[in-house]
């Protein structure tokens, strides 16, 4: 009889507390133990893999114990680093923790093994791969449970109004690019729950079709698709996530590519196609305003800003724009900060978590965000709404200032808010992206609050109740 799922992760996730309890105690030994005959054996395996035994130095083994000692301090430190995190991702579900800890043991590991066989030191691989064995299955089965279970699966928990929107409206064909993204993931998990018929463009079919259970199709290229095929929705989400490596001119580069390469092979593929879409979602974001004075109100009419978020996303935009002239109804949607299960929220929440919450720089930048039910609410909208058409900006009503957004997260995760981060360093180290954190703009949606759109979370404070 399979074991529930829930039983399952209680004993993994117990496991796990004993293995950071095991190498506690280990690295306790190990610096303060070396003396006491406990460590004798293993010490004599390393002097005969480094000198013959009438060649060994005096001074080898005290320095051997000094190195021990050194060692198990670190490891000390790294154990209490392990629990911690095993704690966090127990809490709250969240698979960031697990997959710090596979970060750690991949980027570990590799290199422990290669010294070790270099050096012969067989009992150092032999522990090597017990501890491997030992950590990576419970941490992978616990990663990949926690994911699921904070995309679409959750969706039920809120009251008052339909737990899926795309159930109930007329059968589509969708087609969505950027599918197995933050965004991408719970929108096809939603379209597939509601009985329609999900494709899914990813660069790893396989991981993708994984990651849905096979109920999407998932291609790598628009060349597997015929000029025959037909969609009722193209969803076009698509592109690397921004926050990351420094905007050198290579990673601008492959931002753009990410986006407006893709975007323009599908229309490509639109202009051959013997069917054309009725409707084409197209994302961007806030970014296309540039920084912007807090003062300053953005409607969907306020002109493009400066600087790289701005020009990438009006590419993107301009890649899009030909469907309108084949006759499909496009709908773009320039996104805010997106808080979800996961995604940005996750991060920015995270040293409120471990008691290290502040503001960013000055804290007087506008931060513009929208909940990610909401994203899929407008989305699923547009299915069934012909009058919507044209751009939209995709934010909640209550835009807050990041200092006021610091405060708010720590009252509601009841932490101190106190550890503020100045801006120029980051500025020094991010360059232009560090606009991302210290920079802002005052969005407001216009043309969704004119076509009656209500938000299910309008307010700072609900999406963090809801999401914290």
């Amino acid at each position: 009889m399979p074991v529930p799922a829930n039983t399952r992760r209680k004993a993994l996730v117990a496991w796990l507390y004993a293995m950071a309890l095991v190498h506690l105690f280990v690295s306790i030994v190990l610096t303060w133990a070396g003396h006491s005959g406990m460590l004798d054996g293993y010490l004599h395996t390393l002097d005969h893999a480094f000198w013959a035994a009438d060649t060994l130095p005096v001074a080898a083994r005290e320095q051997q114990l000094w190195w021990l000692a050194v060692f198990g301090a670190t490891l000390q430190s790294y154990s209490l680093y392990m629990l911690a995190l095993v704690h966090l991702g127990n809490r709250f579900k969240t698979p960031i923790a697990w997959g710090g800890l596979i970060a750690g043991i991949v980027l570990w590991a590799p290199q422990d093994l290669w010294f070790s066989l270099d050096a012969k030191l067989w009992l150092n691989l032999w522990i090597d791969g017990v501890a491997l064995l030992t950590l990576l299955p419970p941490l992978f089965w616990l990663y990949r449970h926690d994911r699921r279970a904070n995309t679409s699966k959750d969706f039920p928990r809120h009251q008052g109004s339909p737990a899926n929107p795309f159930a109930g409206g007329a059968y589509k064909r969708v087609l969505v690019t950027g599918g197995t993204g933050f965004i991408g993931e719970a929108l096809v998990n939603q379209l597939l729950d509601a009985g329609h018929t999900v494709s899914v463009l990813a660069r790893d079919p396989l991981k993708a079709a994984n990651l849905f259970d096979g109920r999407a199709r998932c291609v790598r290229s628009l060349s597997k698709l015929s000029h025959d095929e037909t969609f009722d929705v193209v969803i076009n989400l698509a592109g690397a996530p921004v926050a990351g490596p420094r905007w050198s001119a290579t990673r601008q580069a492959q931002l753009l590519a990410s986006r407006v390469n893709t975007t323009e092979a599908l229309m490509t593929w639109l202009k051959s196609a013997r069917h054309t879409p009725g409707l084409w979602v197209q994302a961007s974001a806030i970014g296309f305003y540039g920084v912007r004075d807090a003062s300053e109100s953005l409607d969907e009419g306020a002109s493009k800003g400066d600087g790289f978020m701005a020009e990438l996303c009006a590419k993107w935009e301009a890649a899009a724009q030909p469907a309108t002239g084949l006759g499909v109804r496009q709908v773009v949607l320039r996104l805010g900060v997106v808080f979800g299960p996961g995604g940005a929220l996750l991060p920015l929440l995270m040293p409120f978590r471990l008691g290290f919450g502040g503001r960013m720089g000055d804290g007087r930048q506008i931060m513009s965000w929208v909940h990610r039910d909401d994203v899929l609410q407008v989305i699923a909208r547009a299915f069934d709404d012909n009058s919507l058409s044209g751009t939209y900006n995709l934010v909640a009503p209550d835009a807050v200032s990041q200092g006021v957004f610091a405060e708010r997260a720590g009252k509601v995760l009841k932490r101190p808010v106190w550890f503020h981060i100045p801006a120029s360093p980051v500025r020094a180290l991010a360059g232009e992206m560090a606009e991302l954190f210290f920079d802002g703009q005052r969005v407001v949606p216009s043309r969704l609050t004119e076509a009656g759109y209500t938000f299910r979370f309008p307010t700072l404070d609900a999406a963090l109740r809801d999401l914290a």
